[in-house]
């Protein structure tokens, strides 16, 4: 299954060749299961190497990946949330497509300057005289 190629979206495909998979055992409840049976899978992706991955959508992918991605530049997708090893390899898969996928969200629009209302700016103004008269009556009193 890891021979499958793993479509991200409409323009982004993964070919099968790119991915690796690794079973370990896995903890956590299982019985006997756990102890014979490697479940839990490492996923491995080179992201920095990839030829389906844009550079934009790479760059945004290694931001997004944080401790995941080795230094050599290769994605490790770690999955042991289920009993099963096809499940976990679901999972893993699955997890790797929404990485890709929020790396590849569009950048935000650029921010608009604006200028204060004049509202805005006489309430400011009126506020910062008040505080300096409250700030005026703490001293000492003037002497007559």
């Amino acid at each position: 299954m890891a021979s499958d190629p793993l479509v991200i979206n409409s323009r982004i495909t993964i070919a099968g060749w790119e991915l690796t998979e690794q079973f370990v055992l896995a903890g956590g409840p299982g019985g006997q299961n756990v102890n014979k049976v490697s479940t839990a899978v490492q996923l491995f992706f080179d992201l920095m190497n990839s030829p389906s991955l844009p550079e934009r959508v790479k760059t945004n992918a290694a931001q997004l990946a944080g401790r995941r991605l080795s230094k050599d530049g290769v994605l490790i997708i770690e999955a042991n949330r289920f009993r099963s090893q096809d499940r976990n390899r679901e999972d893993a898969r699955e997890r790797l497509k929404e990485l890709i996928l929020e790396a590849a969200k569009p950048p935000p629009p650029p921010r608009k300057k604006t200028k204060p209302t004049k509202g805005s700016i006489e309430r400011r103004l009126k506020e910062k005289s008040g505080r300096a008269d409250i700030k005026k009556m703490r001293g000492r009193p003037a002497s007559d």
